[in-house]
């Protein structure tokens, strides 16, 4: 039976070196995000975003609509992979964060492709659906008891064929703690693995989770 390897830091900074070159603003807000500590987990792992430029070139992504933007490394690689008339419009609702994300982009000459909005996301989704909005593909990864929301609402603003991933839903390997009652899960772990579950037994989609970075699910409407 084939099994997956399990990926060390040595082999993961091996595959970084045999992959794509990041880009200089992408390296650099990489480094801005080393020095906020613990809140850095918020942040993309460069495998991911390797993967969702890939996914945007592939699938000749267009149009894409991001929920978490935090410092900006998810949306500026996903700017950097669309064409020339692409665009993504990004979410978030804290303005300090938007605006440090903001000065990125626009060092990267990327502004013009790259649309913030500041405020609830859940208001945001509702205006987009009223304008009747629709996005090649929706990269979700904001506050996790919001999940099923934002993942409901987004099953209404993707075109046909597009895809809807989903960050974070693997939890560091934790979302198998419920199977041992020694152990409790957080709010946040309980949120995930409520989403997990939500998920799968949603007959609409297709879906996969693949274990890159901290666990993407990948969904397509049937």
């Amino acid at each position: 039976m084939l099994k997956d390897i399990n990926l060390s830091e040595d082999l993961l900074e091996y595959i970084y070196k045999h992959s794509q070159p990041l880009h200089s603003i992408q390296k650099e807000i990489l480094n801005y995000n080393k020095d906020l500590g613990d809140i850095q987990r918020l942040q993309i792992s460069e495998t991911q975003s390797l993967f969702l430029q890939l996914i945007i070139k592939i699938n000749k992504v267009r149009k894409c609509l991001e929920i978490g933007t935090f410092t900006g490394f998810s949306a500026l690689s996903m700017a950097l992979a669309l064409p020339e008339n692409g665009k993504i419009t990004t979410l978030d609702n804290d303005k300090k964060i938007v605006a440090i994300a903001s000065d990125f982009f626009k060092k990267a000459d990327l502004s013009s492709k790259i649309e913030t909005i500041v405020g609830s996301a859940l208001d945001t989704l509702k205006n987009l659906l009223n304008e009747k909005k629709k996005f090649d593909l929706i990269f979700i990864d904001a506050d996790k008891g919001n999940y099923k929301k934002y993942y409901d609402l987004s099953l209404n603003l993707i075109s046909e064929s597009g895809l809807i991933i989903i960050d974070n839903v693997l939890w560091k390997g934790e979302v198998i703690k419920n199977k041992y009652v020694s152990e409790t899960p957080s709010k946040q772990l309980w949120s995930i693995i409520d989403f997990n579950k939500y998920v799968r037994d949603d007959n609409k989609v297709e879906k996969f989770i693949l274990p890159i970075g901290d666990g993407l699910t990948i969904c397509r409407k049937k």
